[in-house]
C-alpha cells in the first residue's frame, strides 16, 4: 500500500487494474471463436459454465464479507 494510501483507494487502484486484467483475457478466449479454431457446442458451454461459476463464486465472497461486518447473528 502507498503511503497515506487509504483501503478504499488500495481497493479501487487494485481493482481497476485486475477487472482490467480479466477483461482483455476474456477477450482472448473470445479470439478463440474465429474460423481458425473448430470446437463443439459443448465445449463452449464447459468454457462459459467455467466462467460464469467463477464469477457467481467471487461475487458471493464480496457479499459474504459485507454480512460478517455486521455483527449480527442469523441463523
Amino acid at each position: 500500500m502507498a503511503e497515506g494510501e487509504s483501503r478504499h483507494d488500495k481497493f479501487k487502484r487494485l481493482a481497476a487494474q485486475r477487472v482490467t486484467n480479466a477483461l482483455k483475457k476474456i477477450e482472448l478466449i473470445g479470439n478463440l471463436s474465429s474460423p481458425g479454431y473448430e470446437y463443439t457446442q459443448e465445449e463452449v458451454d464447459k468454457v462459459f459454465s467455467a466462467l460464469q461459476q467463477t464469477l457467481d463464486n467471487t461475487k458471493a465472497r464480496f457479499s459474504k464479507a459485507k454480512k460478517e461486518e455486521t455483527g449480527k447473528f442469523e441463523l
